[in-house]
């Protein structure tokens, strides 16, 4: 059960992650377009946050790691995302007055709404394999599963999102729906009992 809840930890931070990043081009081609300057932009906030969260869920997770800290991480990255939804459009309309260069205005827009929440999922992994690995002969192999479930979680984020999702449901619909299933499994996550080391 244990090892069950960090796999699907992995695998919807994984799924998280990029569903918010196909939905963030639509979000912003209102504002600075769909082209290959506003996909640079979000890419690269994607990436620079996912990379600098690396890091600091590897640092976190030296100090007294636990199941319960790994499902509020998840729970954090949800209420990081909800300014997405309660004051994008506000913002937006202000970066596209302020900043009317597609490439400079999308670049600012995806660092204000989506670089914290994104640093934050990308916590998960690394603080979650720490808690897989208890013996050294079997960390590349249980990081490896690991890193296999989150990126699949990833590549179905993406095609659910992008073939299926938006055509069922409005945008603001998808993002409310996917912060709620953060919610639930982070609460899950901070709910389940370590297994008791004999």
């Amino acid at each position: 059960m244990y090892a069950t809840v960090l796999y699907l930890l992995a695998l919807w931070s994984g799924f998280f992650v990029m569903g918010i990043e196909l939905l963030g081009g639509r979000l912003l081609a209102p504002y600075f377009g769909s082209s290959i300057y506003v996909w640079g932009a979000i890419i690269t906030v994607f990436m620079l946050a996912l990379s600098l969260g690396y890091l600091a869920g590897g640092r976190y997770s030296v100090h007294a790691p636990s199941l319960r800290r790994l499902g509020i991480i998840v729970l954090l990255a949800a209420l990081c995302a909800l300014p997405i939804l309660l004051a994008g459009d506000t913002l937006l309309d202000a970066l596209a007055a302020r900043v009317p260069d597609p490439r400079f205005g999308s670049l600012l827009a995806a660092l204000s709404l989506f670089f914290v929440p994104t640093l934050i999922s990308g916590m998960v992994s690394p603080y979650a394999v720490r808690l897989l690995v208890a013996e050294r002969q079997h960390a590349g192999e249980r990081a490896g599963r690991l890193y296999f479930v989150s990126t699949f979680g990833s590549a179905a984020g993406t095609l659910l999102t992008s073939f299926y999702f938006v055509l069922w449901f409005e945008l603001n619909q998808i993002l409310w729906g996917m912060l709620a299933m953060s919610l639930l499994v982070g609460l899950a996550a901070c709910l389940v009992r370590p297994p008791v080391m004999a």
